[in-house]
């Protein structure tokens, strides 16, 4: 392994592996799986790149679609270890703040799309939803219409893994396992994924239908009784699923009609990951309330935030009294100053440009070139650095595999095997790679896809 500090330097490979099979519960793994094989442990990444156990992998997820800015920063370790050797704590409880904090709710106004001015600190993007949520709830109490309670929520949606934000996704069993289904009042729309259900509409008009569930499913309720939408204006999590041109707009819309907030849960494309500071901008809709995390620090340390307009902000603050709402970390000086220099980074070296106007085409034209010809593949989508290979049975029909098969399984470790790191999801492999990614790399990643896909593809030709 890579040298520790010395505090670590006496633990070996398998004593680390040890520790953590009796002691780490793991997010998101089978606990069993852990009983079969030792965890593999990551210990150092630069750029693009993981290492662990004397592998190197191109990381295409950018962690958790959040490395926004890359390994290995030196500016941003250096800004972690000058504040926190003057100010490692304090809170912002009590009408008490710190530079950092401060500084970094101004620079994260003054990129917002305009008249969004109002920056609540927390440090998850499931904090983020869950304080959207609780002004959501105190907006309509501020404007005398405590019956708008329900949050309408989509089909193959995820904002996050809390009581509350788990009701509100896409994956039941997030909820369901835990048995908290009915904590809130949620109403399910559908998803604009016209791969899966745009049947034969063109896709502008299959964006107008699923806009339309929204607006049926308000009605369905009674306006009264609704207090806001939420939506990824790309739908990550569930398979990059990229809506049409005519979606957005119509679903603002419809929401300014009958009076119901727009929530948008901009943690994965937030900050330059479609190309456009926000995916409000990509999309040319204008949210009422916004969540941010991951690539607000690119996950150097945790930090989030949920801003809110202005009209919003002027209603839930006269007259409110002490807001019943916090976390012992919110506004950390520390980490406020990791994320203003990250954002910092950003704009000086013009990430956001290069997405829109180098890296996305190009990673767009590599993957359809590459991957579109090849019978297993049904569509590549993609928007910015936000990627999915969508696999199909048919690509006629776009019949998919039976979950069971875990085909998309066998093509994210065919591409492990190579060098690569992707995110099978369903039938769905997605992609979320650093800003920085360049040319050579986006070629790496079609031309492995490209091998792993036609590989499972002749391994099922074989078996049948």
């Amino acid at each position: 392994m890579n040298q520790q500090p010395d505090f670590m330097s006496s633990l070996t490979l398998e004593q680390l592996q040890t520790y953590d099979r009796q002691h780490h519960l793991h997010s998101f793994t089978d606990p069993d799986a852990l009983k079969q094989a030792p965890p593999f442990i990551i210990d150092s990444a630069e750029g693009c790149y993981v290492s662990g156990q004397q592998i190197k992998l191109l990381d295409a997820m950018a962690g958790l679609g959040c490395v926004n800015i890359g390994y290995g920063r030196q500016e941003l370790a250096d800004a972690a270890a000058h504040v926190m050797s003057k100010l490692s704590y304090y809170h912002s409880f009590a009408a008490v703040t710190n530079p950092y904090a401060a500084s970094l709710a101004q620079k994260i106004s003054s990129l917002a799309p305009e008249e969004m001015n109002k920056v609540f600190l927390s440090n998850s993007g499931s904090e983020a939803v869950e304080t959207a949520l609780k002004l959501v709830a105190i907006y309509w109490q501020q404007k005398g219409q405590p019956t708008k309670k329900a949050i309408i929520t989509r089909d193959y949606a995820y904002h996050g893994s809390t009581i509350a934000t788990a009701a509100l996704n896409g994956n039941r069993a997030m909820a369901s396992q835990f048995g908290f289904t009915d904590t809130m009042q949620v109403l399910r729309a559908q998803a604009p994924y016209w791969y899966r259900e745009g049947g034969d509409m063109s896709p502008d008009d299959f964006g107008l239908a699923a806009a339309k569930s929204v607006e049926d499913t308000i009605l369905a309720a009674g306006p009264e009784n609704v207090a806001a939408f939420i939506g990824e204006p790309v739908q990550g999590t569930m398979g990059i699923i990229i809506p049409p041109d005519t979606y957005w707009p119509e679903v603002e819309r419809i929401c300014r009609k009958y009076d119901v907030l727009l929530v948008a849960d901009e943690v994965v494309s937030g900050f330059g990951r479609t190309g456009h500071w926000f995916g409000q901008q990509s999309f040319g809709f204008k949210a009422d309330i916004m969540t941010l995390a991951k690539g607000l620090s690119s996950s150097y340390l945790p930090v989030a935030a949920t801003v809110l307009s202005d009209e919003v902000a002027d209603t839930v603050e006269p007259g409110l009294g002490l807001l019943q709402h916090g976390f012992t970390t919110s506004g950390h000086p520390v980490t406020c100053a990791v994320a203003l220099k990250n954002l910092m980074l950003i704009e000086e070296e013009g990430l956001v440009e290069k997405i829109r106007d180098d890296t996305g085409p190009y990673f767009e034209t590599k993957l359809k070139q590459a991957l579109e010809d090849l019978p297993l593949v049904g569509e590549v989508r993609v928007r910015g650095l936000m990627a999915a290979v969508e696999l199909a049975k048919d690509k006629e029909t776009r019949e998919q595999y039976p979950a069971e098969l875990a085909i998309c399984d066998h093509v994210g470790q065919g591409a492990l095997m190579r060098g690569l790191i992707v995110r099978p999801t369903g039938n769905v492999i997605v992609m979320c790679p650093p800003f920085i990614i360049g040319h050579a790399e986006i070629d790496m990643i079609a031309a492995v896809l490209r091998e792993a896909c036609s590989d499972v593809y002749n391994a099922l030709q074989e078996q049948s």
